[in-house]
Parts: structure tokens; sequence; C-alpha cells
């Protein structure tokens, strides 16, 4: 089994709205009568909140539409997977993946096409080309994932993608697509309640040059639909 991450942009003209609900009403049905095991949307459409402040929105994730997960048998069988995304009318740019919890959800009460409660804040980033890629993951895993258990202490998951390859052409190089989820979009408003103390955050901030630059990061905020989990 392998997943395969889309990152999905709008066609002009379209309302994030219009990009929501045909990717759910249009698209997703698609990908699941194409054989995909399992199927999550996550839609930028937190991201228009006006309580969000442009300066959180970094680099390319401003222009994010949503990001959608499937789990194929083969990544061979993926062509009409990408077709039906396609057929929205916008970039896509599609990457397989790696996948790693950290910090699973284990208290979900919701079924498979209800939306979840919560936000999701996707975080993509590319590898410096000053860091080998033992350097990389040893930053982005050893270093920087337990303590993001301090950085977001009330952070409700943690999904880690670690990228192995692009599968369309001129897709942007990121190494890395992480899923963030907390239990109340109030939650990640509040910086109190997001992030540790003023320490924690001082931290953060010497420990990323590990893994990331921060010129390269690219964040937006979405909301989750798991159309299909592995487990239905």
């Amino acid at each position: 089994m392998e997943k395969l991450v889309y990152v999905l942009r709008r066609r002009a003209g379209d309302s994030i709205e219009a990009h929501r609900d045909a990717l759910l009403a249009t698209a997703a049905p698609a990908i699941l009568e194409a054989g995909a095991l399992a199927l999550t949307a996550q839609v930028a459409d937190l991201a228009t909140d006006p309580r969000v402040r442009p300066e959180q929105l970094f680099g390319e994730g401003a222009t994010y539409a949503s990001v959608v997960s499937v789990w194929l048998d083969s990544l061979d069988a993926r062509a009409p997977v990408t077709a039906a995304l396609e057929a929205l009318g916008g970039r896509v740019d599609a990457y397989l993946v790696t996948e790693s919890v950290p910090q699973a959800c284990v208290d979900r009460t919701w079924k498979d096409g209800e939306r979840s409660p919560g936000v999701t804040q996707i975080v993509t980033f590319p590898k410096p080309d000053r860091l080998t890629d033992e350097a990389f993951f040893r930053g982005w895993h050893d270093e920087h994932t337990p303590f993001s258990f301090e950085l977001h202490p009330t952070r409700w998951s943690y999904v880690r993608n670690a990228v192995a390859r692009a599968l369309t052409p001129g897709a942007p190089p990121y190494r890395a697509i992480v899923e963030e989820r907390w239990r109340e979009f109030e939650e990640w408003l509040d910086p109190k309640r997001l992030f540790g103390s003023g320490d924690v955050l001082r931290r953060s901030a010497e420990e990323l040059v590990h893994y990331a630059d921060f010129a390269s990061l690219n964040q937006t905020l979405a909301s989750e639909w798991i159309v299909k989990s592995l487990r239905a």
C-alpha cells in the first residue's frame, strides 16, 4: 500500500467553497470508484477566516485550496485519481510519501464523510541545500518531533509525511508535508493555547535551522473530511 498526497490550487474565479463542494461531491466519489483504499481531504477554507492574520499563512500556503491524501495498493494505479483532481480545473501537484503518525487522534467520534471537528495546520517545506539527507531527517524527526509536543501542548494529532518523490512535472521540491490538528479553531487562534512558554518559542526558532529555512516554510489552515478511512 502507498500513500499519495496531492496539493491543489483553485481554478481562477472559483471560491474556496466552490472548490470544496466540487472536490467532495465530484472528485472524491470518482477517486473511490477508481479503487482508493482511503481518502482524506483537507480544504483550506479556514485560511480565509477574518481572524487569521496574513502573516500566519506562510509562503505558498496562502495559495493552497486543498491537500488530498489517497491510499492505493500501488501508485501505478494513480492515473484516474490524478485525472479526477485535475478535472477541478486548478493546479495539481502530487507526491509519493512515507507516512508517520507520532501523535494519533485516539478519541475520534465522528463518521466517515462528516467534517472533522477543529482545524488542521498544514506545513510544507523543502530540504535546505546545506543539509544532507541524514542531517535533515535527524533535525526534523529526531530533534523537532519530540520537541513539538512542548511547542504545541494542546495539539490533537500529528501526521508527518516524508516525500519520497514528486509524481507530477514541475511540482515544488517539498520533502515534508505536515498535518497537525487542534480540537478547536479557537485553540489555534490563541497564542497562549497554541504555543508553550516564551522559552519554548525561542528554542523553536533556534532548532528550526536543523531541518528547514523559515523563508521556505509554507503554511495554511484547513477543515478536514475523512471521506473514507482505512479501517472503515
